[in-house]
């Protein structure tokens, strides 16, 4: 089972581990990708303003565009600490066992917009590149990745089940076909349904950790919501690709 979270926008500084290294990265077939979007990201923090205009920043962001420029440089840590915010947090990676961090090793990937997707142990420094995100000189980010992501997904997934947690912007830069997809839903007093952001984060991250520490290896989609369910997440069915869960 291939556990596919969406990345955050915040993460986490420094690191004890050697600066960038695309070499020791999962999915090596995306090595050409990811090199020329590194080096476009270095290059262009050396105009601070164009900057921060490719990638929505504000003006007390400018830390985001030096983090940028040290990319090659900065030290690394594993993904599954480098990525931080409300799923991270729901997730918990901090309270694993070495056990449960060596199973989400091996169960999670994690989507990246500069990186297509990385395995939790990859090695990757701090950086700042959203999917929606727009280099000058390139076209869109779901462009350059398409082509080859969804294969190296597939690839990766080794014909185990995928659960994809990846937000749509991210989905649509390397989409896994027969993937098992969530939705997060708030269910009011009256019966009626809406997405909201916040709890959407929170309960994904809950699902990602029950995926991760469950001992049960699901093959489909009513496979994952009794492990949801196990774990104590509200959830239904809705086809053989959607799991809605309930708040």
């Amino acid at each position: 089972m291939l556990v596919l979270l969406p990345p955050s926008e915040t993460k986490s500084d420094g690191g004890d581990g050697a600066p960038l290294d695309l070499g020791e990265l999962s999915m090596p077939q995306l090595t050409e990708t990811r090199e020329v979007l590194a080096q476009a990201l270095v290059d262009l923090a050396a105009d601070p303003d164009e900057s921060s205009r490719a990638l929505g920043l504000g003006a007390t962001q400018l830390d985001e565009v030096e983090r940028n420029a040290k990319l090659w440089v900065s030290p690394t840590r594993p993904a599954l600490d480098r990525y931080t915010g409300v799923l991270f947090d729901a997730l918990d990676a901090a309270g694993f066992s070495k056990a449960q961090r060596d199973k989400a090793y091996h169960r999670v990937g994690i989507g990246s917009a500069l990186f297509g997707a990385v395995r939790a142990a990859d090695p990757i420094p701090a950086y700042r590149l959203s999917g929606g995100s727009r280099i000058p000189g390139f076209g869109t980010l779901a462009s350059l990745w398409r082509p080859e992501l969804s294969d190296a997904l597939v690839a990766e997934s080794d014909g185990g089940l995928v659960v994809d947690l990846r937000s749509g912007v991210y989905q649509q830069l390397g989409p896994v076909p027969g993937a098992v997809t969530a939705t997060v839903l708030t269910e009011k007093p009256d019966g009626t349904r809406k997405v909201v952001s916040h709890f959407n984060k929170h309960h994904k991250g809950l699902l990602a950790r029950a995926l991760v520490l469950t001992r049960a290896e699901p093959s489909d989609v009513r496979g994952v919501a009794r492990v949801a369910s196990k774990a104590g997440l509200r959830v239904e069915v809705a086809s053989p690709s959607e799991l809605v869960v309930l708040t």
